[in-house]
């Protein structure tokens, strides 16, 4: 099944080379067009399937593959699933799928001379993301976990908006590679040591302690650039105002989280030891992010900024939940991660909107939207409330079930993360009162208009899907408790605190 999943992207991609070159027939873009919904839609509908065969009852891993790489060195490599792996790739597919679905309507883009390619990219995206979520090697999880940075690079440097989209760029490109070089020396590590990369093996040698500290400090370096954490996150909001409106959906909702993938799956698990020993330097890191991050959304005029701020503040609390060693705080963290793919889209989406109307993202042009463009406004208001962490939203049951395991670790970082959850509230409401309330700037935009149907179709998906989720939490969290119970009884890391 999971050879299967796999290969839906890989099809479409194959599709898509075969086709010639972009020419202004319209029978060439609208084949480009359905050959890629319909490979992103394969892809999610039959991700909704694995969720439909995951066995509740069973604690671990399911769906064993095995695939044989360099046949030669007889190197096997596993593929399985379990609650965290298939969380993400479900949310991988979707978010696909919406993009995908959100591009092929984008007639502005339609005459691009790389029209093609971009949908080679976002294909491309996926299949990375799924291998690294459903691989069982700590190397060939590397190899894809790097392989993101190609397509992203392209999808930046081609298709972003800004005339610094090159410096973001390679601020992107040259901060994730040099934090994974980190990993790629305790990766080699790791092999002198136990004499393979596979993930069981690994899981359970008994390391020195002191080698043990070094590969968890490497590892964590390359986690916490993707997350990204203080002081790593420069890269963040200058990828963010250069991406187009799908790279800053695909950045937000998918590759932030291969972060916290990676810190539960390698970093808790793995070293188990040291992520105790280390467990207030991550604390500390994580609340200077979140009262940084907000703290500077405060005083920014472009919208996508205060977002990406907002991202970095959210994935750090997401962080605290992580490393809080209880059941609460690592299931709290990865419904937040969850939740957030969907309110960070959302909300990314919806100043992608205001940019491809009136091709600017700085709030001083906007004003009173609310009477010129009322359906945006609900939007726009709910997605708001949803980041700030509304009851009802998914954000909030992530945020209270982390609250909840912090409050078990200590009292003072549940106080200090307070802050940051208060100038949460702040932030998303000032954003939504200067852009929708007031005045219409007149000046600068005579003629207004509303979503149109598409918009309207993705945005009420992902308001429907935060709503569902923060109602009904335990869609998910039936399938994330499995994991945590099974991750608390067999991880030493657990047991100290």
């Amino acid at each position: 099944m999971i050879s299967t999943l796999l290969i839906l992207p890989v099809v479409g991609i194959l599709l898509l080379l075969i086709l010639p070159k972009l020419e202004t027939n319209n029978l060439n873009i609208q084949s480009i067009k359905f050959i890629s919904i319909v490979s992103a839609s394969s892809s999610f509908f039959y991700s909704i399937y694995f969720w439909t065969k995951y066995d509740m009852t069973h604690l671990g891993f399911q769906f064993y593959e095995k695939l044989t790489w360099f046949s030669q060195y007889l190197h096997f490599v596993i593929l399985a699933v379990d609650g965290i792996s298939l969380i993400f790739i479900i949310l991988t597919t979707f978010i696909i799928f919406l993009v995908i679905l959100s591009i092929g309507y984008n007639t502005k883009l339609q005459q691009h001379p790389f029209y093609k390619i971009y949908f080679i990219c976002l294909l491309a995206i996926e299949f990375f993301l799924l291998m690294a979520f459903s691989v069982l090697d700590i190397f060939i999880f590397y190899i894809f976990f790097e392989s993101i940075l190609i397509p992203m690079f392209f999808i930046i440097g081609i298709w972003g908006s800004g005339y610094r989209k090159i410096k973001a760029n390679y601020y992107f490109f040259l901060y994730t590679l040099i934090g994974s070089l980190f990993m790629l020396f305790a990766i080699a590590l790791v092999i002198m040591e136990t004499g393979g990369t596979n993930y069981f093996r690994i899981s359970a040698w008994n390391f020195p302690e002191i080698k043990e500290r070094i590969l968890w400090l490497c590892i964590f370096l390359s986690f916490s650039v993707k997350i990204p954490m203080f002081p790593f996150h420069i890269w963040l909001p200058e990828a963010h105002v250069e991406a187009p409106t799908e790279g800053s959906v695909i950045l937000a909702a998918l590759l932030l989280k291969l972060g916290g993938y990676g810190f539960i799956r390698y970093s808790l698990v793995m070293f188990p030891c040291a992520s105790f020993y280390f467990s207030p330097l991550v604390f500390t890191l994580a609340l200077l992010g979140i009262t940084y991050s907000s703290l500077t959304a405060l005083r920014q005029v472009d919208m996508k900024r205060i977002i990406a701020y907002a991202s970095i503040a959210h994935m750090n609390f997401a962080v605290l939940g992580i490393f809080s060693a209880t059941i609460e705080g690592l299931a709290g963290s990865i419904f937040l991660m969850f939740a957030h793919g969907l309110v960070s889209s959302a909300l990314f989406y919806l100043v992608g909107i205001l940019y491809r109307n009136y091709g600017s993202r700085l709030i001083y042009y906007y004003g009173g939207l609310v009477q010129v463009m009322p359906i945006f406004a609900i939007f726009f208001l709910f997605f708001s409330f949803a980041n700030a962490g509304l009851p009802g939203t998914g954000n909030f049951v992530g945020e209270a079930l982390i609250f909840l395991g912090l409050g078990e670790v200590s009292f003072f970082i549940v106080l200090f993360s307070c802050v940051g959850f208060i100038l949460s509230v702040i932030y998303s409401i000032w954003l939504f009162n200067r852009v929708c309330f007031g005045n219409l700037r007149t000046q600068y935009i005579q003629f207004y208009e509303d979503i149109s149907l598409i918009d309207f179709i993705i945005l009420f998906t992902l308001a429907f899907l935060t709503l569902l989720i923060g109602i009904y939490p335990g869609i998910l969290l039936s399938i994330i408790n499995d994991f945590c119970t099974h991750l608390r009884y067999f991880n030493d890391y657990f047991n100290y605190y």
